[in-house]
């Protein structure tokens, strides 16, 4: 690969893993977040000259561990520093008694969810810390000055620092209220590996995958006890599962988005589908949360053999769960999109006009992406162009915009004279 282009994918993949690894051994965040940006300067500069190594997410990591340790060691309070690193830094087991889960990435979720941090601080740490995301990245996510977010960060961290919040899984009694923070926060790690706000590419596969690696630990981690709470965890993992079932369709070889009619299921994963509906299974004989209607939803097109034959009302009735559940104006605009395809695009267009002027969804693509899709189905082709145009606009990544431009192609074609 090409050494610069090669080091964006390797920062994308590797830097929360290796800050997580940093922050354990040394027990301080902000210095593990200094040393692997050093370290990925580092690779900027000898990489193009000696080629990229075997393994980089490897190479970054043992090179941010030994700026780290060489950090401590010019300190002049080196001796102070190194007793609160150990006294803050989990064991070589690294974990809470009776918990037993050694995993990097979980102690940094877990310590980004402190309740002692308010809640857009938590959210803003886990992009930064867990996901990778650069704070520009997460500032347009959230629509958001990058002078704010980065603020948060950095008094995040100072709480942290300050607090004396240790990097740790919580002990057994206090999973359960623990939990619902964590489980926000991996599917939102999930929601931006599938749908990736920024960069080259409209699917982060390591995001996905390390969500639902940390989904099954957590389902494991949870006692029986907590039924509830264990019921939305298992209908997140079902969540995430039947969703990712299609991410090998998405794209194209080449990159390009598929969308969800277009997608050939032959070509889904069937064990992801089977083991999704496994715990969705396990989620409904406990409970009833948002997690679980978002999974009968995920179901619905799972196992829909067709397009056509999807089960709209089951999908409908499945987005009025949820907004009773956790009313969300994104929530709402999905539910007007399911509602055309039920009942018609026009209906869909009257169920969205309702939502559309929700200011949280201002300067954003989802909505005009979603009136061009109904107007396009309506064949009012004219006014889907239009749409897509604002679309185009607004869209983060290239492969979206470049879904979104074919799109209005197609519109663009209805709309030319005939030739003479």
């Amino acid at each position: 690969m090409r050494a610069a282009a090669g080091l964006d994918d390797v920062y994308r993949a590797e830097f929360g893993r290796a800050v997580a690894t940093v922050a354990r051994l040394t027990g301080d965040i902000e210095l593990a977040e200094d040393s692997v940006q050093e370290a990925f300067a580092a690779a900027l500069r000898t990489w193009p000259r000696d080629g990229v190594p075997d393994r980089p997410g490897a190479w970054i990591t043992t090179t941010a561990r030994n700026r780290a340790l060489d950090r401590l060691r010019r300190e002049s309070s080196r001796s102070g520093r190194e007793r609160e690193a150990v006294r803050f830094a989990p064991d070589a087991a690294a974990t809470e008694p009776g918990t037993g889960f050694p995993d990097d990435r979980l102690l940094m979720i877990f310590t980004c969810c402190h309740p002692a941090l308010a809640a857009p601080a938590r959210v803003a740490l886990t992009l930064r810390f867990v996901c990778g995301l650069r704070t520009v990245e997460i500032a347009r996510m959230f629509l958001q000055p990058e002078a704010t977010v980065a603020q948060r960060i950095t008094r995040a961290k100072a709480k942290i620092r300050q607090a004396r919040i240790p990097l740790r899984v919580p002990p057994t009694d206090l999973l359960a209220e623990r939990a619902p923070t964590v489980l926000a926060v991996v599917y939102l790690m999930f929601t931006e590996g599938y749908f990736a706000t920024a960069g080259p590419s409209a699917v982060r596969d390591e995001l996905c995958d390390e969500a639902i690696r940390v989904g099954r630990l957590l389902c494991e981690l949870l006692p029986d006890a907590e039924r509830a709470v264990r019921s939305e965890c298992h209908a997140l993992l079902a969540l995430m599962l039947l969703t990712d079932s299609r991410r090998a369709q998405r794209r194209t070889g080449d990159g390009e988005l598929v969308p969800l009619a277009e997608q050939d299921r032959d070509g889904w994963d069937r064990a992801a589908v089977r083991a999704g509906l496994h715990h969705l299974l396990l989620a409904a004989a406990d409970g009833n949360g948002p997690y679980l209607a978002q999974a009968r939803i995920a179901a619905a097109h799972a196992v829909a053999p067709d397009w056509a034959a999807t089960d709209w009302r089951a999908i409908v009735a499945a987005y009025d769960d949820l907004l009773t559940l956790a009313p969300s104006p994104s929530a709402r605009v999905n539910r007007a999109i399911a509602v055309g395809l039920r009942d018609g695009p026009e209906a869909g267009l009257t169920a969205l006009a309702e939502v559309a002027g929700d200011r949280r969804l201002a300067g954003g693509q989802l909505v005009v992406a979603a009136r061009a899709d109904l107007y396009r189905r309506a064949g009012r082709h004219t006014d889907a162009a239009r749409e897509y145009r604002a679309a185009i606009a607004a869209a983060g990544n290239d492969p979206a915009r470049r879904y979104l431009r074919r799109r209005l192609a197609e519109m663009e074609m209805f709309d030319r004279p005939e030739p003479m």
